[in-house]
This record gives structure tokens, C-alpha cells and sequence, in this order.
């Protein structure tokens, strides 16, 4: 079952307890995560496939942006940015707000937001059916955490097959914590 209406995921706790099994899965941050590489592509003038970043967490405010895991060409985002003489802090908070305000920009230009969920909707109903085991970044039930978000999953035929919790810096790692914690609470867990 794939939950695509906002907010996903808590909508896909919902949906996995009226199902009765963890066969639930939402679309996550996996547009947020393909917003991120675009973002990143363009600043670093390289071709969106050859980035390598997620993000994690929550789909909405609290989501987790892994910049100590991104590379272009494996090469880590800190060593370009580093030779290119800016500064992590400015280029952060430039593409964070791109990806996180996306929906709200695209609506003010276009009157609508719904193809790139759309795209992605159909990406991942095509990994489904053709059992690919595409690993990306998708809501699916987290029993450490006690609540449904994104993390880098393998998804086939049954679903959600197996998660990841990627590396991550102190930092990232607390945030996704309080990422979940949010999640819990407005579900009146926490």
C-alpha cells in the first residue's frame, strides 16, 4: 500500500495499523531527496545522477538533510566546497530552504505542485512491479525509532524489503532522532 497525501507519514502509520501489516510504504522524503541532488547539481554546474545525497526523516520541517554523506563523482561535498573557497553553512541554508519551501514556490509559479509527486508516485510503483530492489529514500515503519519515516530502503515486489540508518555526524544523527520524536508526538505517542 503506498500513501501518497500529505502529511505521508504519519498518514502511512494510520494506514499500516487499519491494514494490519507493514506492507506500508509512503513516498517520504524521496522527492525532498531528488530536490537536494537537483539543487546540488546545479550549484556544483554537474549532472543531477552523478550527486549522491539524501534526505532522511520526516517529510515536512524536521527532515534530515545528510551532507556529511553527499558526494559528487565520490567525492565528499565538504572537499568541493572547500576548494570552491565558500562555505558549507551558506550553501546549506541556500539549498535547504529550495527544497523544503519547493512545493510552495512551485505552486506560487505554476498553480500546482503535483507533477513531481507524481513522478515520483510512478517511480515507485514501477520499482513494486518490476521487483527492482532500487534502494531510495521511502517511509516505511522503523521499529527502533517506534514511528514511519524515510531512510534509504530496498523496495521490490513486497514493499519496503530491508532500511538503512546511513552514517551520519552527531549532528544529523540528533536531528533525526528529534525527526522522529516530532512524529511520535503529533501522533500522541511521546
Amino acid at each position: 500500500m503506498l500513501v501518497v497525501t500529505d502529511p505521508p507519514d504519519p498518514l502511512a502509520d494510520v494506514a499500516r495499523n487499519c491494514a494490519g501489516h507493514d506492507r506500508v510504504l509512503s513516498t517520504g522524503t524521496f522527492l525532498d531527496s531528488l530536490r537536494f541532488r537537483f539543487h546540488l547539481a546545479e550549484h556544483f554546474e554537474v549532472d543531477a545522477n552523478q550527486v549522491e545525497a539524501q534526505v532522511i526523516g520526516e517529510h515536512g520541517t524536521s527532515q534530515v538533510f545528510l551532507w556529511s554523506s553527499a558526494r559528487i563523482a565520490a567525492v565528499p561535498l565538504g572537499k568541493l566546497i572547500e576548494q570552491r573557497g565558500e562555505t558549507l553553512d551558506a550553501l546549506r541554508k541556500q539549498v535547504e530552504n529550495s527544497v523544503r519551501y519547493a512545493n510552495i514556490t512551485l505552486i506560487e509559479c505554476n498553480d500546482a505542485s503535483q507533477f513531481g509527486i507524481g513522478i515520483v508516485s510512478a517511480r515507485i510503483a514501477e520499482t513494486v512491479l518490476r521487483d527492482e530492489r532500487a534502494v531510495i529514500p521511502i517511509c516505511s515503519y522503523n521499529a527502533r525509532l517506534g514511528v514511519t519515516l524515510s531512510l534509504p530502503s530496498i523496495v521490490g515486489r513486497t514493499g519496503v524489503i530491508r532500511s538503512f540508518e546511513p552514517d551520519m555526524s552527531a549532528e544529523e544523527r540528533r536531528a533525526l532522532e528529534a525527526s522522529a520524536a516530532l512524529l511520535r508526538k503529533s501522533q500522541g505517542r511521546d
